[in-house]
């Protein structure tokens, strides 16, 4: 049987591991709103974790272009610390906190003119794509050769899925022209999945907050907003223009058109923040739970002890909740892309009264 010092260590170490490494802290110097922000934000670096007080990272190429000394390329191990290099060091509060910075003529901190450093969320992203072309290019070999067979094993696995979001959700949702948008929602689809799962992994490459990125999810729901109505026909710009209601709520004030344009922006809207908050929210909870055996250890051996066996327990299990979260979100917004995308492709017929 283990000893009780064996288990306590044990219970600490969990949620640690499970956190992604928070490194060396003490319950005095533990900042919890600091420490969160860290976790989930972005950085010039990827942290993996913390031995006394060496801290163990992989640096990322930095790519800036200063208004007085032009392009500069180097590693970000060089700013670690606070420490200045080349004339630019990171902020650490301010508008432009953890954002890398540099000095006018007048002493002010401002951002480079160009700013396209390899970030975490970044170099994450980059990761996730070349998974999920590892996932589905195999897929795609084993479809081109025309194989009666079905696929088996993982590659099996993958087709299952693909064919539940293709035919479950894109033909039901977009209609008879399903196959022409079907590229882009599954392609959305895998690629939120994956990064979805690789933040949950708690050690590189995994443990990047790029779902709940607003960037990531801004960029994503803009794809969404330029397919609906780029390829919108004339029914859809139709009723968002001269809607099929009483002609008083057109003329002379256009009330019924305005709110209707007004939702042609409120629907990436939705599908921006939906994603975002759903994900950072679940990483917030789980990086919280893992803080309680932290604050807990000035409290006494008992109830720290006993905060760290609820801790652990609820960690596992948000853990759990986050894989079926995982796959939610990326199914709600591959759901609510072809729901958009549809309605921009149906017939809508005039009833005459």
């Amino acid at each position: 049987m283990l000893r009780k010092n064996n288990i306590r260590m044990i219970l600490v170490l969990l949620p640690i591991l499970l956190s992604g490494g928070i490194g060396t802290v003490s319950a005095q110097d533990l900042n919890v709103k600091e420490l969160l922000f860290e976790h989930l934000g972005d950085g010039y670096s990827w942290h993996i974790t913390q031995w006394g007080d060496h801290e163990i990272s992989i640096p990322l190429p930095v790519i800036v272009k200063s208004k007085q000394s032009g392009w500069h390329i180097f590693l970000s191990f060089h700013l670690e610390h606070g420490e200045a290099y080349r004339g630019f060091h990171i902020a650490h509060e301010g508008n432009y906190a953890g954002k890398i910075v540099e000095h006018d003529s007048s002493g002010e901190e401002i951002r480079p003119v160009i700013d396209i450093s390899l970030t975490k969320n970044a170099a994450a992203g980059m990761i996730s794509c070349i998974v999920l072309l590892l996932v589905i290019m195999p897929l795609a070999r084993w479809y081109k050769k025309g194989t009666i067979q079905p696929a088996k094993g993982f590659m099996g696995a993958v087709e299952m899925l693909l064919m539940d979001i293709q035919e479950g959700v894109i033909k039901e949702c977009v209609g008879e022209n399903y196959k022409r948008f079907s590229p882009y929602l599954l392609t959305a689809f895998f690629f939120i999945f994956i990064n979805n799962l690789m933040g949950l992994i708690p050690f590189f490459p995994g443990g990047a907050n790029v779902t709940g990125n607003i960037a990531v999810t801004l960029f994503l729901a803009l794809c969404t907003f330029f397919t609906v109505n780029v390829f919108g026909n004339k029914a859809y710009w139709k009723e968002i223009l001269w809607p099929d209601v009483p002609i008083w709520l057109k003329v002379p004030a256009p009330i019924m058109p305005l709110i209707e344009f007004f939702g042609i922006f409120t629907k990436p809207f939705a599908l921006t923040i939906r994603l975002f908050a759903n994900i950072t929210a679940g990483h917030s909870v789980i990086l919280g739970l893992c803080c309680l055996v932290f604050i807990t250890a000035s409290m006494g051996a008992v109830i720290n002890a006993s905060m760290s066996v609820v801790a652990v327990f609820f960690i596992c299990f948000m853990t759990f909740i986050e894989l079926l979260v995982a796959y939610i979100q990326a199914y709600v917004f591959t759901l609510l892309s072809a729901v958009f995308i549809g309605l921009a492709q149906a017939k809508h017929e005039t009833h005459q009264k």
